[in-house]
């Protein structure tokens, strides 16, 4: 089981037992809501009903008596008016909407007070005829219709104290209920949070705390105390360094694929330039034999000076065949490349200036020492600064050359030169197949001058890059890393 399966369930576990609970809880404390309103409406209600019934029917008894004993038509008055109470509680009873045995109830105390009430007003009405004896007897018979009335009324008032009791002996029982499964369910998520808190502090924080203890240490050499913060920067630092491979493993295959490419290309080239040098060198020997032994005309001698010229430019065009198809010969000095730029700009000083040219060289210190061929490096410049004098042609311009070191991700040297000029620049479309072999965009050319250069400076272990855009010049980096031994070039 995967560590996201296994945090996943235990969450879900937790969200379950957490959800059935307060499920449980929401449900017990509506029904509890309920079970109050009901309480609060109908059985204290009822309550204070039956008190008020019972109230009633003791006033009456009273007032019934006091006018038995003095006559007084007030006391009749009194009564009344309890008897008018009397009805409006037990229409107020009816009212309430009680069970099935309070509303039996209230039907036997109507049943009973009505008789009682009947026996009353004719024990009243003997009183007043004068019949003392009578009225007497019929008083005290009537005394155990008082006493049934009387006792249907507690009825009703303990009938609802019942209910009242059963009621919370449910909110009780319920109430236990909810306690024993929470403390049933206690044990289980305490559970589940360990096992949670295990796997996330084991299996997920413990590889985060290990992973972000390289990167503890600050800029200044403290420890730093916020692995969130360290382990950031350590995360920040692997994604620069996939980046930085990822730029160098692209370098690479390029590389490899030119590679590749020059020395397929390299074969077909060291075939085809020594088939031609050898009919070549016996036409110039011809040639040099016919100018020593023909007495030819000024005419004829400048002919012969034109073919002698154009085979000296066949002779050059195979000549860079022959370089191009071998790796160059290094021979490697403890030089700065400051020197060979210098020895470079003093070399086509003159001829910039013949064509309206200005070549300046930024740096802000001389470049440090390091091993490298300065007449293969030179042979790269001039090939360069030249292609920057051919492309402004005679309207002149300017040519920068910048020289600066940078430090690579493992704190290696290295050593950048620029050349940069301000002529029309390369149309996007081409950019990418300058440094190929055999591209050129000058009818005469070969298009093997770039491509030995780039070539050049890959046998130093560097690498050339081109940017430009139409119209605002071009820029060549010359990328070396620093040499501190002398090394076999492959």
């Amino acid at each position: 089981m995967s560590l996201r399966t296994r945090i996943v369930l235990l969450v879900g576990a937790m969200a379950t037992a957490a959800l059935a609970g307060g499920i449980i809880t929401m449900a017990y404390m509506v029904w509890l809501g309920s079970v109050l309103a009901t309480i609060s409406d109908q059985d204290v209600a009822a309550m204070r009903v039956a008190r008020e019934l019972e109230t009633s029917l003791v006033m009456q008894k009273g007032f019934a008596t006091y006018f038995a004993q003095d006559r007084d038509p007030s006391w009749l008055d009194q009564l009344d008016e309890y008897r008018n109470s009397f009805s409006h509680w037990l229409k107020r009873a009816e009212e309430i909407g009680p069970q099935k045995e309070a509303r039996a109830l209230l039907e036997q105390i109507k049943r009973e007070y009505e008789l009682y009430d009947q026996e009353r007003a004719a024990v009243i009405e003997l009183y007043r005829s004068g019949k003392e004896i009578q009225a007497q007897e019929l008083h005290r018979e009537i005394r155990r219709r008082f006493l049934t009335v009387r006792s249907l009324c507690e009825s009703y008032s303990q009938l609802h104290e019942r209910h009242m009791e059963s009621a919370r002996a449910e909110i009780s029982r319920r109430a236990d209920f909810i306690n024993d499964m929470a403390m049933a369910t206690l044990p289980a998520v305490v559970m589940l949070a360990a096992a949670l808190g295990y796997v996330l502090v084991r299996q997920v924080f413990e590889p985060i705390r290990q992973l972000a203890s390289s990167g503890m240490e600050t800029d200044d050499g403290l420890r730093e105390q916020d692995e969130v913060k360290a382990l950031t920067k350590r995360v920040r630092g692997l994604m620069e360094d996939v980046d930085q491979t990822k730029l160098q493993l692209e370098k690479s295959q390029e590389q490899l694929i030119r590679s590749e490419k020059l020395a397929l290309v390299g074969k077909l080239a060291a075939g085809v330039a020594h088939s031609i040098r050898n009919p070549l060198t016996s036409v110039k020997m011809r040639l040099f034999s016919l100018e020593k032994e023909l007495l030819l005309t000024p005419e004829q001698r400048e002919d012969l000076a034109v073919v002698s010229e154009e085979i000296r430019q066949i002779e050059s065009m195979v000549q860079n065949f022959l370089e191009f198809s071998r790796p160059p010969k290094l021979r490697l000095s403890w030089v700065s490349p400051s020197q060979v730029v210098d020895s470079t700009v003093e070399l086509l000083k003159k001829r910039c200036e013949a064509h309206g040219i200005e070549i300046v060289v930024e740096r802000g210190s001389m470049l440090p020492q390091t091993w490298l061929d300065p007449e293969r490096v030179k042979e790269v410049l001039v090939n360069l600064i030249v292609n920057a004098i051919e492309a402004m042609g005679p309207k002149g311009g300017k040519i920068t050359i910048r020289e600066r070191t940078e430090l690579t991700g493992d704190l290696s040297e290295l050593m950048v030169l620029e050349v940069e000029d301000n002529g029309p620049g390369i149309p996007a479309a081409i950019v990418d197949k300058v440094l190929e072999p055999f591209f050129s965009t000058k009818e005469e050319g070969t298009g093997l001058g770039l491509s030995i250069a780039a070539r050049i400076v890959e046998e130093h272990g560097g690498w050339m890059e081109l940017k430009s855009q139409e119209g605002k010049g071009a820029t060549f980096t010359i990328t070396l890393p620093r040499r501190w031994e002398a090394w076999e070039p492959s």
